[in-house]
């Protein structure tokens, strides 16, 4: 299949969507496709993929979308595809996946007078999905098809759900290079580290576990948080906590594998998650995961047994006694078996074999 993959911006240290993007252009091309990436700006080339720039000048966010847009019917007036696979609200494409959930109900949460161009993609989205002959929808999880059905009444073929799935050649805990660095990161003067990877601080809830380990502060636990934004109001939070020596902060990089292999478990009390994808691979290294049933990804999960799934992300005295629980060696040694139970089930082949199905889905759809 001749397959164009479109998104914002190719740079998997962004994290989500955008890691899932180059890594899926870099899976397809592995099983013979031909694969074009369209995007406004890329981190670095793909080897073999064809890197295509939609230009989006403007001098503001909202602006330089619409920009985009109109570049991008230009370049799809000019290419033929089998399947246009687009991780954004777009005029046209035949596979619509919104990794960040859906433009409408973030346009319905916030006010959109503040923020333009999350109005326009909501406008988009409605265009796109309420035209006589929408895309495939994909849904992340059973989580955001709840959503896509509140807002689109989408008939049955038009809806697809296909979980994150992780590449578990390089989330592999069993290699000799991770157990070695496990070995050396073991030995931290009795104190463990729990990890937090995001670039979204306040929807993911930062303050909430930096709040849960102030509770914790004469434990041996440190929290490292990972990610793109400026984290200089979590650090006076942390340290008018008295946890400021406690809390660590990493810049987002582009293959978090060996932050996995430092940590004891992973914490993410978000408050909207589709699915996320360093929880699964948090799950696929043997990490237990302490989340929220606000993040689509926890579906995979049984609580109590892969960690620990909150009901309130704000709850800061849940999420501590969750945290302390897991500081039992003998309790993270049994989840740490059971969430390698999972590999199977978030193998990137399976998923592979899934999304391809959906795209025969599409091709089909355009003979008729």
């Amino acid at each position: 299949m001749n397959i164009a993959l479109v998104i914002l911006h190719a740079d998997p240290a962004r994290g989500g969507a955008e890691r899932y993007t180059v890594d899926l252009a870099a899976a397809l091309l592995r099983r013979g496709h031909e694969v074009s990436l369209l995007a406004s700006s890329f981190a670095s080339p793909i080897p073999s993929v064809t890197c295509v720039t939609i230009e989006s000048p403007g001098l503001t966010r909202a602006g330089r979308y619409r920009s985009f847009l109109a570049a991008l019917d230009a370049h799809l007036t000019s290419m033929s595809y089998d399947v246009v696979h687009a991780m954004l609200p777009v005029n046209r494409c035949d596979v619509y996946h919104p990794h960040a959930g859906m433009a409408a109900a973030a346009a319905r949460k916030w006010n959109v007078a503040l923020n333009p161009r999350r109005g326009a993609m909501a406008r988009t989205e409605r265009t796109l999905l309420t035209g006589d002959h929408p895309p495939i929808t994909i849904a992340l999880s059973q989580y955001v098809k709840r959503s896509i059905l509140e807002h689109y009444p989408l008939p049955d073929e038009r809806l697809a759900t296909l979980f994150n799935a992780v590449d578990l050649s390089k989330f592999d805990p069993t290699t000799p290079a991770v157990i070695r660095e496990r070995a050396e990161e073991s030995d931290r003067g009795g104190w463990e580290q729990a990890l937090l990877i995001a670039n979204d601080f306040d929807r993911k809830g930062v303050k909430y576990a930096i709040a849960a380990l102030a509770q914790m502060k004469d434990g041996p636990l440190e929290l490292a948080v990972v990610g793109r934004p400026n984290p200089s109001a979590y650090k006076r939070q942390a340290h008018s906590l008295g946890v400021g020596n406690h809390v660590s902060f990493i810049p987002a990089v582009a293959d978090p594998a060996y932050l996995y292999n430092s940590s004891a478990f992973f914490v993410l009390p978000t408050k909207h998650d589709p699915c996320s994808l360093v929880v699964l691979e948090a799950l696929a290294m043997g990490l237990p995961v302490i989340s929220t049933v606000f993040n689509g990804a926890t579906e995979i999960m049984t609580d109590g047994v892969h960690g620990y799934v909150l009901n309130d992300p704000t709850d800061v005295d849940a999420l501590a006694d969750a945290m302390r629980k897991l500081l039992d060696p003998d309790r993270r040694r049994a989840m740490r078996d059971a969430c390698l139970e999972l590999r199977p089930k978030l193998s990137y082949e399976h998923h592979l074999d899934e999304l391809m199905n959906i795209y025969h889905r599409a091709v089909a759809a355009h003979r008729k």
